[in-house]
């Protein structure tokens, strides 16, 4: 018998079964057995997530890369490949759709973000598998969007509905070499996906991106502007964005938020809304305590993530693999 714990018995989009569990007590014993459960139950599953927007599978036969990948794949998403993706995180592959979340050390807090949501290209569905759990801490942080956007009105309605209306466009500096020390330390060249300047910048301009070039090969880059605020469903928003990523994590913004962010006009966006958004983000941020085996599927579009340092000697091991 497989049960949810924490699911509401209407799909009423409220917070307070997020995220929807679903335990395996071991009836599903071997890998098939749980893939021919998922495909018989994917409608349900479907409708689950589309309205709390994260399910947590635990205890169900995941073992390793290969494990998971089949049964990430039983959801019939469109395979959506991180070679394919504009993100600046440094991440390696174990199989062709699945890949290590973040190669940032230990001590480095990932913050709050829509996955990609700083590029053009992003994907709809974010699934992570714990292959093994820190020893001390390394939570993933789950926010709902559409929550956050609903309390954001209440804060600020002037510079959420001016967000909403004129998006945001983000700068990135993008290193000559993958630098692992950085959560956002991806190359140019890999981000890009090409392999001299000239080959970046035909890039860049079929994109719509502004940029420049600075010393030591760096690539400076900002983004056409691009939604900060989606619509969902009829009469649904979600706050769909890395404002909270970039305020408190990139290089620079702390000190300078126009240096990375800015309106989509290119007008300033206020130290004091951005402080709001975290303010607001972490109050309503739920963490996600990995056990060995564990596997999360997230709605890209309903909720935003983020990763807790941790501590210890057991290596952590949190594996993606992402869908269209």
């Amino acid at each position: 018998m497989i049960y949810a714990v924490r699911r509401s018995d209407e799909l009423d989009h409220s917070v307070e079964n997020f995220p929807t569990i679903i335990h395996n007590d071991t009836q599903q014993k071997d890998l098939d057995e749980a893939l021919d459960w998922v495909r018989e139950n994917l409608t349900s599953l479907t409708e689950e997530l589309n309205s709390s927007g994260a399910i947590l599978f635990r205890g169900f036969p995941v073992t390793d890369a290969q494990s998971y990948e089949r049964f990430f794949s039983a959801f019939g998403f469109d395979s959506f490949t991180y070679k394919e993706s504009l993100s600046n995180a440094v991440r390696i592959n174990h199989t062709p759709i699945v890949f290590t979340a973040n190669e940032a050390p230990k001590d480095v807090e990932i913050f709050l973000h829509s996955e990609m949501a700083q590029t053009p290209i992003y994907p709809s569905v974010i699934s992570l598998f714990c292959q093994t759990s820190a020893d001390v801490g390394g939570a993933t942080v789950l926010c709902r969007s559409d929550t956050l956007y609903q309390e954001l009105l209440k804060c600020d309605p002037e510079l959420t509905m001016k967000l909403e209306r004129l998006g945001i466009r983000y700068t990135t500096r993008m290193p000559y070499e993958n630098a692992r020390e950085s959560g956002q330390g991806r190359s140019w060249k890999g981000t890009l996906s090409v392999e001299t300047e000239a080959e970046a910048e035909a890039k860049l301009l079929e994109l719509g991106y502004t940029w420049s070039w600075e010393d030591g090969g760096t690539l400076l880059a900002q983004t056409p502007p691009l939604p900060a605020v989606r619509e969902i469903s009829p009469g649904r928003k979600s706050f769909f964005n890395q404002i909270v990523a970039a305020y408190l994590g990139w290089a620079g913004a702390r000190e300078n938020p126009a240096s990375v962010l800015c309106f989509g006009d290119d007008s300033h966006i206020p130290a004091s809304f951005m402080e709001a958004i975290v303010e607001v983000a972490q109050a309503n941020s739920y963490d996600l305590e990995w056990q060995d085996g564990d596997v999360a599927i997230v709605n890209n579009h309903l909720v935003m993530h983020g990763r807790r340092p941790y501590s210890g000697d057991r290596k952590r091991v949190v594996l993606v693999a992402l869908g269209r």
